[in-house]
């Protein structure tokens, strides 16, 4: 699978994007909102297991760059016809449209040649990657208070929101 946006191509990962996601992953301010940043075993695990093996992600490639500069989570293993979609970016691409330009092009993949009931996120509680669903048109489904601990062991709530298709 290949998509293809204005900027972007999202696709399956491969051996070769090791160098790449590890840029991201082991970027802690990158990673504030999820886990501890990643060490190069840890990604490459990640690589080869969940993104290549499992393919329950995709890589994010800049088209002018050439480099891969995004993780999108892209998966329906809870549920069929239930998409989860999430997205780490390079923080050298932050703030340029390309975290929604990539998702929308996702959600739409999901709901037209998917055939996908329901297409949903969910966050700590960030107020960009809520802004993002929000601009992908997901309502707020639910709360989870103080669900997650963050990085300094804090106590974080964990947002969920969600697209059906009869509203996309």
């Amino acid at each position: 699978m290949v998509l293809e946006t204005e900027r972007t191509l999202i696709r399956h990962f491969v051996s070769e994007d090791f160098a790449d996601l590890h840029e991201i992953f082991s970027d802690s301010l990158v990673m504030r909102n999820t886990e501890a940043a990643y060490d190069k075993n840890k990604t490459r695990m990640f690589l080869e297991g969940f993104c290549i093996t499992e393919k329950r992600a995709l890589a994010v490639i800049h088209k002018e760059d050439k480099k891969l500069i995004g993780y999108a989570l892209f998966s329906d293993r809870l549920e069929p016809d239930v998409y989860e979609i999430g997205w780490i970016f390079n923080k050298d691409y932050w703030r340029k449209g390309l975290a929604f330009e990539s998702m929308s092009a996702l959600v739409k993949y999901a709901f037209r040649e998917l055939g996908a009931h329901k297409v949903f996120a969910e966050a700590i509680d960030d107020v960009k990657s809520v802004g993002l669903m929000k601009k992908l048109g997901m309502s707020h489904e639910g709360t989870q208070t103080q669900q997650l601990r963050d990085q300094e062991g804090q106590w974080r709530d964990l947002f969920f929101y969600g697209l059906l298709r009869e509203h996309a």
